[in-house]
């Protein structure tokens, strides 16, 4: 890679988004924008660029790794405009933030793998934070932002409490977390009985999702340990859902909603065959 030539090429990308936010010459929807009605926008760009690299196409990437680039460069000049930072600071921060959590790297601390890495990294932020006189923070997980996905959201609370070791023993005993979640979910369905006063309509809807949550965090755990992304995980087969539908759609014999629910299970089957060149691989999922 040419550095100087990337410098140019970031030169002039910042010089053309300065432009749309030149009052009097820039792009009414550019200046009307600010951090508020960019943020949108910033998490849409994000989920194109995983959705890209889920696809593994180098081009795709390279393009939507451009629009995500566009709004961390817009919302650079959005802050420059009222004088709070500017993107050379921005830039800077995170250089320097690079070099000093990297000691391993940039000076002479030695470390024995990645484990290792993390957990110097999470000690030299906590000594930035005391040094800046920063606040402490409530706990661990406060530093875990609410506005994630719940599942991305689920494995990183996982990750922080292992780093104090509040974490299962092993993989199996994950599995029993997981079995006994269902187990529970699966007795609330079933919770009426003589023995026991009925409850109502939004007491079980309450009961069922505490249930149906407390088994998507311990599946979530389950991937965090197995080395799996919970989110990309749950993307594949959203995927794989649609492909086979779709092929559903245009390989049944007339429209889906006409067929009963007999039909639909073959067709489902056969939707799933086309994809599975070993026919033993078939499975009712």
């Amino acid at each position: 890679m040419d550095l100087e030539e990337a410098a140019t090429a970031f030169r002039e990308f910042v010089s053309v988004i300065k432009a749309l936010r030149t009052p009097g010459t820039g792009c009414p929807w550019d200046l009307e924008q600010n951090h508020l009605t960019l943020r949108p926008y910033l998490i849409e760009e994000a989920y194109e660029v995983i959705d890209a690299i889920d696809r593994g196409e180098d081009r795709a990437v390279q393009e939507e790794l451009g629009d995500l680039l566009l709004q961390v460069v817009l919302h650079a000049q959005v802050a420059e405009d009222r004088d709070a930072f500017s993107i050379r600071e921005v830039i800077q921060g995170i250089t320097e933030k690079m070099v000093r959590r990297h000691p391993h790297v940039f000076g002479s601390v030695q470390v024995s793998g990645s484990a290792e890495v993390l957990r110097n990294w999470a000690q030299i932020k906590a000594a930035e934070e005391q040094a800046a006189g920063k606040p402490a923070q409530p706990g661990l997980l406060s530093r875990v932002p609410e506005s994630m996905p719940a599942l991305l959201r689920a494995e990183k609370l996982g990750e922080k409490a292992a780093r104090v070791h509040f974490d299962r023993g092993s993989i199996v005993a994950i599995l029993g977390d997981v079995r006994r979640e269902l187990a529970e979910l699966e007795e609330q369905l079933h919770a009426e009985s003589p023995q026991q006063p009925r409850t109502t309509a939004d007491e079980l809807r309450a009961r069922l999702e505490h249930g149906l949550g407390d088994l998507f965090f311990s599946l979530c755990q389950l991937a965090r340990r197995l080395g799996l992304a919970a989110e990309g995980s749950l993307r594949a087969s959203n995927r794989r859902f649609v492909e086979r539908f779709q092929r559903m759609e245009q390989q049944a014999p007339r429209l889906l909603q006409e067929l009963d629910q007999e039909e639909l299970e073959a067709e489902w089957r056969n939707a799933k065959k086309a994809e599975q060149p070993n026919p033993d691989e078939d499975r009712d999922s």
